[in-house]
């Protein structure tokens, strides 16, 4: 066994080594969209001289594709460049949703109750909390990056335990459960709305409403918080020992009688938007349901950025107002415009991933390719299990070497979702299946954006730590994630559970 585990700590750097300098050849992820968008162009203009067709299984209709080198073609990438732009789903969605977010970040609420959850915890329950806040601070995107997982290992080495175990078990729950979570986040709708535009490629009017995965993610919590507590109690702390480094324990401070009176604010007037909702709500003839008295396809569902930036918003404000951290209304602006610098790059990917998802749609190269390899997947006898399986561990692989959610579902999305449809499966399973993937391998992903930033905090302990030594110490993290967490997929397509509302697997359920 110990030269085997000599072997393996040989072989993982080299493999990411390997990974790395193949991830380095990638180009940005804007620079990608705009070279596919170029690339679909010139497909569409091969496609229609060959004079490519299939026939939709469903609708018997001949489906040719579209050039887009023609006069038409030009003409519509010229006045629709704009408009491709401003109307693509996801960039609203995110917007409106992190200028709330701004506001509770930017005021110190999030970073308060953070403290709050993990300093309240039993001693014996620390790995579990810290695991469990990792997964819950997704809903305020990248704050567990850069507040839970240092503090983590400032918790680790003041309880005497190996620092690094606790950075790792933060960065497993904030990473690694990325698509796990008791509330929605930013990448919910964001997600959703790539779905839907790929569902259109053969359903112009199907809806996927952002709690679209939310059964599927909140069983998935207690699944993955379990799985990460196990993984540092049996695997990473035994094999790294005792901490034997320079760095000497700190102390945590506790919450100041500001930050309390803060989060007192902050909580009354969480209570009071949630009486406001269910009152909204309950009622048969509330005003956020719909007119037939629908919830589903009520105002507070097909609301839910609007509501997440409004209870953002107010809760930062009544923080900030109660610990004094918030002066005036210039503050409150400070805050959501901090939260927009950070989006810049974002907003720039966007723009080219919205032209590339367009130009694909209008060349019904899409359709096509999705009615050719349903015919693939139908002949190929692959029953759902397998067939996730296999979708799973694809995603997984992709996300070595593109870290983004966001970005590669933008690109896969459009392939796979209509692929999915055309042999029964819904855009909102074959979405929940993508996060699993996606999250697991994210930990062991030179790719993902704030991984330099963990070796960083790695190397604060370690000063000889590097790239192989934060993957050595979260591959086991991602085996069992992605163990445990396809496991209980089997169990949800066996069963034939939705994975959130109206969203079953398939679409003859629908």
């Amino acid at each position: 066994m110990k030269l085997f585990r000599e072997y393996i700590s040989r072989i993982i750097p080299r493999f990411l080594n390997f990974i790395e300098r193949a991830g380095n050849l990638l180009p940005h992820p804007a620079t990608l969209f705009a070279s596919l968008a170029v690339l679909v162009i010139i497909l569409s203009w091969i496609a229609s001289s060959i004079s490519m067709e299939v026939m939709h299984p469903t609708t018997n209709e001949i489906i040719r594709p579209m050039n887009l080198l023609s006069k038409e073609g030009i003409g519509m990438i010229l006045t629709n460049l704009v408009e491709n732009f401003t109307k693509f789903a996801p960039l609203g969605t995110v917007l409106v949703a992190m200028l709330g977010i701004g506001v509770a970040e930017g005021s110190g609420l999030i970073g308060a109750a953070l403290r709050l959850l993990v300093l309240s915890a039993p001693k014996k329950l620390m790995t579990f909390v810290i695991v469990l806040a990792g997964i819950l601070s997704n809903t305020a995107s990248e704050v567990g990056y850069v507040l839970l997982v240092p503090l983590a290992g400032i918790i680790f080495l003041a309880l005497g335990r190996h620092p690094l175990a606790g950075l790792a078990a933060a960065f497993a729950g904030v990473s690694g459960g990325y698509s796990a979570n008791l509330l929605l986040g930013t990448i919910d709708p964001l997600l959703a709305g790539l779905s839907q535009e790929a569902a259109h490629i053969i359903d112009s009017e199907y809806l996927v409403n952002p709690a679209a995965n939310y059964y599927f993610m909140l069983v998935s919590v207690p699944f993955i918080a379990l799985a990460g507590t196990w993984v540092t109690e049996k695997i990473i702390i035994p094999r790294l020992g005792d901490y034997e480094g320079d760095e000497v324990p700190e102390k945590i401070e506790k919450l100041s009688q500001a930050e309390k009176k803060g989060l007192i604010w902050a909580s009354l007037s969480a209570v009071v938007i949630l009486f406001l909702l269910l009152i909204g709500i309950l009622p048969e003839n509330g005003i956020l349901r719909s007119n037939d008295g629908d919830i589903l396809h009520s105002p507070f569902m097909e609301g839910i950025v609007a509501i997440i930036f409004i209870t953002g918003a107010i809760m930062g404000i009544a923080y900030g107002l109660g610990a004094k951290t918030l002066k005036n209304d210039s503050d409150v602006m400070k805050g959501m415009g901090k939260s927009m610098e950070m989006l810049g790059s974002y907003i720039v990917l966007v723009f080219f991933a919205a032209q590339f998802v367009a130009f694909f749609n209008w060349t019904n190269l899409g359709k096509i390719f999705a009615v050719e390899g349903a015919m693939l997947l139908q002949s190929s006898g692959l029953g759902p299990i397998p067939l996730m399986i296999t979708f799973i561990l694809l995603t997984a692989m992709i996300n070595l070497l593109m870290g983004s959610a966001s970005a590669k579902w933008a690109l896969m999305a459009p392939v796979f979702i209509p692929m999915f449809m055309l042999i029964g499966y819904t855009p909102e399973f074959v979405q929940a299946t993508y996060r699993i993937g996606d999250s697991a391998s994210n930990i062991i992903s030179p790719m993902m954006s704030y991984f330099a930033l963990i070796v960083v905090f790695f190397q604060k302990y370690d000063k000889k730590s590097g790239i192989g030594t934060l993957v050595a110490t979260m591959l086991p993290y991602s085996f069992v994630f992605l163990l445990a967490w396809t496991f209980l997929l089997i169990i949800w397509i066996l069963i034939g559970l939705p994975v959130g509302p109206e969203a079953p697997m398939m679409l003859i359920d629908k």
